[in-house]
């Protein structure tokens, strides 16, 4: 995303939800100047544009709870100090710096919200779209060891979340979490597929743990309920939903 390609907007947006960015912590790794680019250029890009040809409008940007890394205790409150561990999460943390600086230095008005697990129909990736895929195949080995903890927040959730977000935008800006305060082992949501598969296999772990893969991710989300947002969408009626989904589009 270039300053070009937003000046053909020809308009001056109310608001611009900046989601384009790396979305890969594995790809980042093997990538890391790819995934720069996508995430800070593309961010300062933005900013810039906003900067220049359009102060009123507030930025959403959506960041990453990579940008905790590992964590020493649970939940997740969004004035920790951050240590991510990954490329994916330091160019989220870059990102969010540079929103901090515009914020403070030329007064734009910006929410952060730092998403967790963000899951739901249509997503062709990611833990939930390889474990169908997977299971489909009667295939149950995965890697980890299954007691990697996340929480986990349905996409209708989280576009809730947003256009609240974009009403609570500051010149100080506002940084949330965005998850639904609730930890799932792995191995439970692996489980939970099999059985929505009809199947009685329980699923087997390597015990390799990926690199950049934090142990437990839970979110403190009383700033956003601060805001009149509460999540709806329990994991279980999440995943249940996106296996049927999966399995109608096969």
């Amino acid at each position: 995303m270039t300053i070009d390609s937003l000046l053909q907007l020809k308009v001056q947006p109310d608001v611009i939800i900046h989601c384009a960015g790396g979305a890969s912590v594995e790809l980042s790794i093997e990538q890391p100047a790819i995934d720069f680019n996508l995430t800070v250029s593309s961010t300062s890009n933005v900013l810039e544009f906003i900067r220049l040809h359009s102060p009123s409008t507030k930025l959403v940007y959506p960041s990453s709870a990579a940008v905790y890394g590992q964590v020493k205790s649970l939940p997740i409150h969004e004035d920790i100090d951050l240590n991510p561990i990954s490329p994916y999460g330091i160019h989220k943390e870059i990102s969010e710096d540079l929103c901090q600086l515009y914020s403070r230095q030329y007064g734009l008005s910006i929410a952060v919200v730092r998403m967790f697990s963000i899951y739901g129909n249509e997503l062709r990736k990611q833990l939930l779209w390889d474990a169908c895929q997977k299971i489909g195949q009667n295939n149950y080995d995965f890697f980890g060891t299954g007691e990697e903890i996340r929480d986990w927040l349905h996409v209708k959730d989280v576009s809730k979340l947003l256009f609240i977000a974009a009403k609570n935008t500051s010149e100080n800006c506002t940084i949330v979490n965005a998850g639904y305060g609730d930890g799932v082992k792995v191995k439970d949501i692996l489980q939970h597929l099999s059985v929505k598969f009809n199947s009685g296999i329980s699923p087997k772990f390597s015990s390799k743990v990926k690199s950049g893969d934090p142990n437990a991710y839970i979110a403190d989300i009383s700033k956003v309920k601060s805001w009149g947002w509460e999540p709806s969408i329990n994991w279980k009626d999440g995943v249940s939903q996106y296996v049927d989904w999966y399995k109608k589009c096969q």
